[in-house]
């Protein structure tokens, strides 16, 4: 008996998004017009580039970023979450799928300790240059025309299942837990047993509703959350059973 968590990262597993949280090491702490006008749907990791790209002209270092970034603030009742899941890791796989990047996540995860919670993190590829520039790339290629150009969260999950199949590893359930817009994709592809965990208010939670009132309703169960304790809850009676 062994369960698959699957985790969002910004909104998510912390309680901002990393991408607009690095604008504080900004001069003033904000981005010029221009390039905050610059961003096009469906192209945000091409948007940080030049975001990465006016930080390291305006001298931002490495060391300055990280940090910053390990100020963000986990959601309400994560770090007791993430404790409980590193307890249970028997009955746990835990991976994350974001459209954050490496660097940030290892910060931030390596920062708290977490980081061996996690079993894998799917996200954009990033690394900084010779230069001191950090660089950003797409995670992989796609044709799924509901999700953004570098990432479809259902490929990486298909692609994560199928491989822990080949190693003879099922799963009796599949908990996914997320907040964005990019996270309906793969809560579509989950099966009748598997459970999807939107965040209060949020447009994942929004998008399941509107989903169920135009009678094509998602096929797992939905379960709200608004502090990670609720999610720790559920867990509790999960292993009891």
């Amino acid at each position: 008996m062994k369960f698959l968590l699957v985790f969002d990262f910004d909104h998510t597993i912390i309680d901002e998004n990393s991408d607009t949280w690095i604008v504080k090491c900004a001069p003033e702490r904000k981005l010029p017009n221009g390039l905050r006008n610059s961003y096009q749907p469906g192209h945000w990791t091409e948007y940080m580039g030049r975001v990465f790209v006016y930080l390291g002209d305006n001298g931002v270092k490495e060391d300055e970023m990280k940090r910053t970034m390990t100020t963000i603030p986990f959601t309400a009742g994560m770090i007791d979450l993430l404790g409980f899941i590193g307890e249970n890791k028997e009955l746990f796989d835990c991976i994350i799928v974001s459209d954050s990047n490496t660097v940030f996540i290892d910060w931030i995860l390596k920062a708290a300790d977490f980081h061996k919670v996690f079993d894998e993190v799917f996200t954009n590829p990033a690394a900084f240059s010779s230069t001191g520039y950090l660089t950003v790339q797409h995670f992989h290629a796609h044709h799924c025309a509901k999700c953004p150009k570098n990432l479809c969260k259902t490929k990486v999950l298909k692609e994560f299942l199928d491989k822990q199949l080949e190693r003879g590893v099922s799963y009796t359930q599949i908990i996914y837990i997320g907040d964005g817009g990019n996270d309906l994709c793969p809560v579509m592809f989950l099966k009748k047993n598997d459970i999807a965990m939107p965040r209060q208010g949020y447009t994942l939670e929004k998008r399941i509703s509107q989903l169920a009132q135009s009678l094509s309703p998602v096929q797992c169960s939905v379960l709200v959350w608004s502090s990670a304790v609720d999610i720790m809850s559920y867990l509790k009676l999960l292993i009891k059973k």
